[in-house]
């Protein structure tokens, strides 16, 4: 009786020492799956960011200070024309138009109407910028 229970226990593939002729199993390589996690961890190293591309620099409120004496100048813009508190100057003549209002610490106000571009808006900085002495402050619609 124990060559036919043999027998049976080979034909089924129950028997541990007796293998299939067809199937051996292969070892199991790390290699590719550590190849892939490390492209993976390439490509998203390089698609990030690791500083700040644009960073803008934007004051912040101090400390409540006590209020200067000084009164502000306040400039509109308009695509045609340019005031000085409500006076008509021009672009090339703000210099010479801001010298009598100006004191130690000088601020100015500058408001901008709606249809006014950004060149035109940069030119005016720009010229308040070479003007020593200035704290200019654009006013943004709300």
């Amino acid at each position: 009786m124990g060559k036919r229970r043999d027998k049976r226990y080979q034909r089924a593939g129950r028997c541990p020492h007796v293998r299939k002729s067809g199937f051996q199993r292969r070892k199991l390589s790390l290699t590719s799956l550590i190849d892939v996690i490390f492209l993976l961890l390439l490509f998203f190293m390089l698609s990030s960011t690791f500083s700040q591309f644009s960073e803008v620099d934007l004051a912040t409120a101090g400390q409540g200070q006590a209020p200067s004496e000084a009164r502000p100048i306040f400039l509109q813009l308009r695509t045609t024309d340019l005031s000085v508190n409500a006076r008509a100057v021009p672009l090339a003549a703000l210099a010479e138009a801001l010298r009598p209002l100006m004191s130690d610490e000088t601020q100015v106000l500058v408001s901008a109407s709606a249809d006014v571009t950004a060149q035109r808006l940069t030119d005016l900085l720009v010229a308040l910028r070479a003007i020593p002495g200035l704290s200019v402050q654009v006013l943004v619609p709300s």
